[in-house]
C-alpha cells in the first residue's frame, strides 16, 4: 500500500450535513461501484467518500476487510490503525467516524482491490441477505461500548506484527462488524468466539517465542568463555 498525492477537496462525505449525503446503498453496491484509478488501485479517502455518513460498523467491516487481503507483511500495522482508531471512538461514543490524513492518503494496490471485489463482497452480499436483528441486548448503548472495547482489543492483535498472526483478529473485527451493523446477536457471538480464539493463539505464539528467547539466551550464557582444552 502506498501513498499518492492527495486528491482534490478535503472534505469527506462522511462529514457532510445530511441534505447533502448520497442516498442510502448496499455496502457491496457502494464497493463495486467505486472506479479504481488508471494503475487499478483505490484510494482510501475515495472508499471513505463512497461510504457517506454509514455507522460505525459498516466502516470496520470494510477496513477489516482490507487486513484479509493477500497483502505483503507489515502492511497490516498500517491497516490495522484505523480499526484502533475507530473502535477507541466507538468506545468513547463519538457521533461521527474520523480518520488521520495519513491513512486516506494511501492507496489499495490493484491485486488488493481485485481479490475485494472477487472474494470480499461476495461474502458481505451473502450476509446482507442471511443476517437480520436478532438476540441483541436489551441495553444498547451499554452493548456497543463493550463491543467497541472488543474491536479495540483485536485492532491492537492485528497491528501486531505477526506472520500471518492478524488474519484471525482481522476476521473476527470483520464478523463482529457485521453482527453490529445489523443488530444480529447470534453473527456477533460468532465473531466474539473467533476473537477469543485468535486472542488466544496469538497468546501461545507470544509466550513460546518468549520461551524460545529465553533457552536461547541461556544456552549462550552456558557456552565456555574462552576454546576448549587441548
Amino acid at each position: 500500500m502506498t501513498a499518492k498525492p492527495e486528491l482534490p477537496g478535503a472534505l469527506l462525505a462522511l462529514d457532510l450535513p445530511a441534505p447533502q449525503r448520497p442516498p442510502y446503498r448496499r455496502l457491496s453496491e457502494v464497493l463495486r461501484q467505486i472506479e479504481p484509478e488508471t494503475d487499478g488501485s483505490v484510494g482510501i479517502r475515495r472508499i471513505a467518500d463512497a461510504l457517506g455518513d454509514r455507522s460505525f460498523a459498516t466502516i470496520l467491516m470494510v477496513f477489516a476487510s482490507f487486513n484479509l487481503l493477500p497483502l505483503p507483511f507489515g502492511t497490516s500495522v498500517l491497516l490495522g490503525i484505523p480499526l484502533v482508531i475507530i473502535a477507541w471512538q466507538m468506545v468513547m461514543r463519538q457521533d461521527r467516524v474520523w480518520l488521520p490524513r495519513f491513512i486516506l492518503k494511501q492507496f489499495l494496490p490493484a491485486k488488493a482491490w481485485r481479490f475485494l471485489i472477487g472474494r470480499i463482497v461476495p461474502i458481505i452480499e451473502k450476509g446482507e441477505r442471511f443476517i437480520k436483528p436478532r438476540y441483541w441486548p436489551a441495553n444498547r448503548a451499554g452493548a456497543e461500548r463493550m463491543i467497541g472495547f472488543l474491536l479495540l482489543i483485536l485492532g491492537i492483535a492485528v497491528v501486531v506484527p505477526i506472520p500471518l498472526g492478524n488474519w484471525l483478529p482481522a476476521l473476527a473485527c470483520f464478523t463482529v462488524a457485521l453482527g453490529l451493523s445489523e443488530r444480529d446477536g447470534i453473527v456477533l457471538a460468532i465473531g466474539a468466539l473467533i476473537g477469543l480464539v485468535s486472542l488466544i493463539i496469538i497468546g501461545i505464539v507470544l509466550s513460546g517465542a518468549g520461551f524460545a528467547m529465553e533457552w536461547v539466551s541461556e544456552q549462550i550464557e552456558s557456552m565456555p568463555d574462552g576454546p576448549p582444552p587441548l
